[in-house]
């Protein structure tokens, strides 16, 4: 399994190279990461305002609104870290998007100052079925595609102030 996350790894890297739409990106990463692993969901959820709302993903019907602090995708906002849920029924005040999600990881993407644009969201049908080298691997195309998108543009943005 780890030489295809090299793989998917090598292929955002290429894919995002010079590729600074955030949609576009976003699109591409999820289906990318989808074909990766085969969880049941992937996607991300974009900072707008005060609370997060539903991206690109690959999957079933999702939530399109998630407020800050709330269930797994808005306390890994508010925490600005990655959180692995082995058991989603255990995790005070979880949101059920589906019955079918058992487990989940989530973490977040950062522009250039260090704030949370938004947050990849994957989700299993099986209970603790992310090892370390799964979440290892979504931490680092997180840290691609938000470095593709987000500190790209907070780049570009302060460039125009100069």
């Amino acid at each position: 399994m780890k030489e295809n996350y090299n793989l998917a790894l090598e292929q955002l890297k290429a894919l995002f190279d010079g590729e600074h739409d955030e949609m576009a990106v976003l699109s591409n990463a999820a289906a990318l990461i989808k074909e990766a692993t085969g969880y049941f969901w992937v996607g991300f959820y974009v900072v707008r305002g005060d609370e997060l709302s539903l991206g690109p993903f690959q999957g079933s019907v999702a939530c399109m609104h998630i407020t800050y602090g709330r269930g797994v995708c808005g306390t890994a906002w508010k925490e600005r870290r990655t959180i692995v849920v082995d058991d989603v029924h255990q995790f005070p005040g979880h949101i059920a998007c589906s019955s079918l999600s058992q487990s989940e990881v989530v973490t977040p993407l950062f522009n250039a100052n260090g704030d949370v644009m938004a947050v990849l969201d994957v989700d299993s049908k099986l209970l603790a079925d992310f090892s370390p080298d799964d979440v290892a691997f979504l931490e680092s195309a997180a840290a691609i595609v938000g470095n593709s998108i987000y500190v790209y543009s907070s780049a570009c943005y302060e460039d125009k102030r100069r």
